[in-house]
């Protein structure tokens, strides 16, 4: 995982310097040193330490850092959360970088902890691969740091049968049937729209049944009919206002996109001493 983390650091490096800081090193000695905090400037909840951590040692330098906070932690507005220390060119550097994916992070994280804050009984709260593309390991990580759980990470982990899958195998029994035949190590979940679909699904070998853009009414139908057989992740318009209702209905899972596609960054600043 390292590996791939380093990765994003470097290339988001290269995008931000491609060919240097020009400003920090004209105007910057060599040996000039300096103290800076990371201020959490709102509530939330920090995921992403680490990851700033290597930016700063990506960039190259000597410096410090040390965090007073884990990731998964609640932190307060105005909190100094961090200190880093040492080599100014290299906390230059690093700066935008560092808290660009931290924030980030830290936002998706935030968000997450409020949905799973609403739930009632055994529901968790899922991803989806509703990600920025080639940050979705760092995003689903910040997702379970905020208490959340991992949904399928890519195309290869599970058989996940959707409409249009449906309309051109021809039926949900068939498609089951074929991706039974084929794939032996995978669990295979069907989404479902409509209750004569679910029914549908409910007779073939799925393990999970996605009700989708159903009314609660609908959903609540769905877990009566289906006593426990199966799995069931309810899905589609999933608001933070809904999350309480739609747990009580009594499914397993709620995915929610909008834990990374549409996330507001948590404001978090580096202010030197």
């Amino acid at each position: 995982m390292e590996k791939e983390i380093l990765e994003i650091i470097r290339n988001a490096l290269k995008e931000d310097m491609p060919l240097g800081d020009v400003t920090t090193d004209n105007l910057i000695p060599e040996n000039h040193q300096s103290k800076a905090y990371f201020i959490a400037k709102e509530n939330g909840v920090i995921s992403g330490v680490e990851v700033a951590s290597l930016v700063f040692k990506e960039v190259g330098g000597k410096v410090a850092i040390h965090f007073s906070v884990q990731d998964g932690d609640e932190v307060k507005n105005k909190q100094v959360i961090g200190t880093i220390e040492g080599d100014t060119k290299t906390i230059l550097k690093g700066e935008r970088v560092a808290l660009n994916l931290l924030q980030r992070m830290s936002g998706i994280a935030t968000t997450t902890h409020n949905y799973v804050n609403e739930l009632t009984g055994n529901c968790k709260i899922l991803d989806t691969r509703k990600t920025t593309p080639n940050l979705r390991i760092l995003e689903k990580k910040a997702v379970v740091d905020g208490g959340g759980t991992n949904h399928r990470y890519c195309l290869s982990d599970m058989v996940m049968i959707k409409d249009n899958h449906i309309d051109a195998v021809g039926s949900i029994a068939k498609a089951v049937k074929l991706a039974k035949s084929k794939v032996t190590n995978l669990k295979i979940e069907v989404e479902v729209e409509t209750l004569e679909q679910f029914k549908e699904a409910l007779e073939t070998s799925c393990d999970i049944i996605m009700l989708d853009n159903m009314s609660n009414e609908l959903m609540r139908e769905c877990v009566l009919l289906n006593n426990k057989r199966k799995q069931l992740e309810a899905s589609g318009n999933m608001t933070l206002e809904r999350i309480a209702s739609v747990s009580a209905v009594g499914v397993d899972f709620i995915s929610v996109g909008a834990l990374t596609h549409s996330v507001k960054s948590l404001d978090i600043s580096l202010k030197f001493h």
